[in-house]
């Protein structure tokens, strides 16, 4: 009975040894979710709200849409704009996702969102939310350039091509190939946001002294190919996104014409 009873209580001490882990990974994934959604909520919507108001007001009288180049350089001014908006739910959200990987002691035990936009605010300071918008916005003007333009130009090599039409299947091969111009521009550009937004002080002194700093240090200690590095997890979250943005904006605009010009 003794043998018996031995595993038993084994397993549950082994049970409510992990229960606190589970409970802990429940609430930070919970607390980076809410950074995550905030981010979104303001520089997707004001992205995607500036881009149509500039888009309307520089179509033509007779509703022509505006050139290639206008229309990188409207989603360039937009994606700035939309980083500068959501550089503080940036910095809220990088340093969440960074505090499981440092010591105990060195953690800041942000509760959520709110708690951290407001404990940045209360210890460092309100410029602090801001900290790195410079590398952020470049980042932003980077991925709506790259995204626009290849995009445009793979697209339509597809159809030029004859083994396409203008369908969901192009403007999913369109926007795989962008995902990957997209990834490859962008990811020296986010290694710096990210390393300025998440840097500590070292010796009362800041651990980079700008953008230009991280990437001369990176490429100095880790090599020039570590800008690119997790170029492979990277491309696997972008590459679904660019699809998802593309196929959508493409069927939007097909159902808005057809249901709001076609008459």
């Amino acid at each position: 009975m003794a043998a018996t009873a031995s595993p038993g209580a084994g397993g549950m001490d082994a049970k409510a040894r992990t229960s606190p882990k589970s409970v802990k990974f429940l609430f930070g994934g919970l607390a980076g979710l809410s950074a995550g959604l905030l981010r979104q909520a303001t520089y997707t919507t004001t992205r995607l709200g500036i881009y149509t108001v500039l888009f309307e007001r520089l179509t033509g009288a007779d509703g022509t849409p505006p050139g290639f180049l206008l229309k990188a350089v409207i989603g360039m001014t937009a994606g700035a704009t939309g980083a500068f908006v959501g550089t503080p739910a940036e910095v809220a959200l990088i340093r969440m996702t960074a505090d499981g990987r440092l010591p105990a002691d060195q953690r800041r035990g942000y509760k959520n969102v709110f708690n951290a936009l407001i404990r940045i605010v209360r210890e460092e300071g309100v410029l602090t939310l801001w900290r790195g918008c410079i590398p952020t916005m470049a980042r932003a003007v980077v991925v709506n350039a790259a995204q626009l333009a290849s995009y445009s130009q793979s697209k339509q090599f597809l159809l030029d091509s004859g083994y396409f039409s203008d369908n969901i299947l192009c403007h999913f091969c369109a926007s795989m190939i962008s995902g990957l111009v997209t990834t490859a521009a962008s990811m020296p550009v986010d290694i710096v946001k990210t390393r300025i937004q998440n840097m500590r002080m070292i010796d009362g002194k800041p651990e980079y002294k700008n953008g230009l700093d991280v990437l001369v240090k990176v490429v100095r200690y880790e090599g020039f190919f570590s800008l690119w590095k997790g170029f492979t997890p990277y491309y696997a979250r972008l590459g679904p996104h660019t699809v998802l943005t593309f196929i959508f904006l493409e069927q939007m605009n097909k159902a808005y014409k057809r249901l709001f010009l076609s008459g």
